[in-house]
């Protein structure tokens, strides 16, 4: 075969044909499996935030552009809590998001961490066991919280939940997270129109800079 420019773009094309075909194979053969663990994951972290429950009910809202998933669990035709997946784009590195459980009277009974990718052994102490943003909210209802502009705040910007060490902008996501839940929860349970709940920091001044927490154990965070 000749080298002319009708051959080698033929070539390209066959070439780019076949790639393309083989990762649409690739992309079916994967797609169910990856579906099937998500649905796995889901199913333990709604075990983890709720208490116990027989079936769920899912809704899907919208708060700050952002969909958030509320699962309304019940037992013997009961209400036993509702389990929110929310999520935050305020993360240090990105996307945040949380399961959080709340018992039906609004008492926080667990958060999960779905995903993060925050700044390792700084930001992704989110989702250790015990950690101190777990437990400024664990067992406590969030209206009864030191609330700023009716939202939770990291004790920096005037709450009462206390952040993580040198990662004041992963603890921000993490509570902007918590508050779009809360919102959300308030919405399914109560019938209370949700509203935007982003703040970023409850600092304007620091959510609009971004500054790095570079004063706090300097770290870049």
């Amino acid at each position: 075969m000749k080298s002319t420019l009708v051959n080698m773009t033929a070539v390209l094309f066959v070439i780019t044909l076949v790639a393309s075909a083989c990762v649409g194979v690739v992309n079916m053969i994967t797609e169910e499996p990856i579906a099937l663990a998500k649905e796995a994951a889901t199913k333990a972290a709604l075990t983890e935030v709720l208490p116990a429950f027989d079936t769920t009910e899912e809704q899907t809202l919208t708060i700050d552009e952002l969909p958030i998933t509320v699962y309304t669990a019940t037992k013997e035709g009961s209400v036993t809590g509702y389990a929110v997946q929310t999520m935050t784009k305020q993360g240090f590195n990105g996307v945040v998001r949380l399961m959080v459980g709340f018992k039906p009277d609004g008492e926080v009974v667990n958060v999960n961490v779905l995903e993060q990718s925050e700044t390792p052994g700084l930001g992704t102490k989110m989702a250790d066991e015990g950690n101190p943003l777990l437990g400024s909210i664990q067992g406590q209802k969030l209206e009864n919280k030191k609330l700023v502009d009716g939202k939770l705040a990291v004790t920096k910007d005037g709450g009462d939940v206390d952040a993580l060490t040198a990662a004041t902008i992963s603890s921000r996501a993490y509570v902007d997270a918590v508050n779009r839940a809360w919102m959300a929860y308030k919405s399914v349970a109560t019938g209370v129109e949700p509203t935007d709940t982003a703040s970023g920091a409850s600092n304007p001044a620091a959510a609009e800079t971004n500054e790095p927490e570079a004063q706090e154990g300097g770290q870049n965070e």
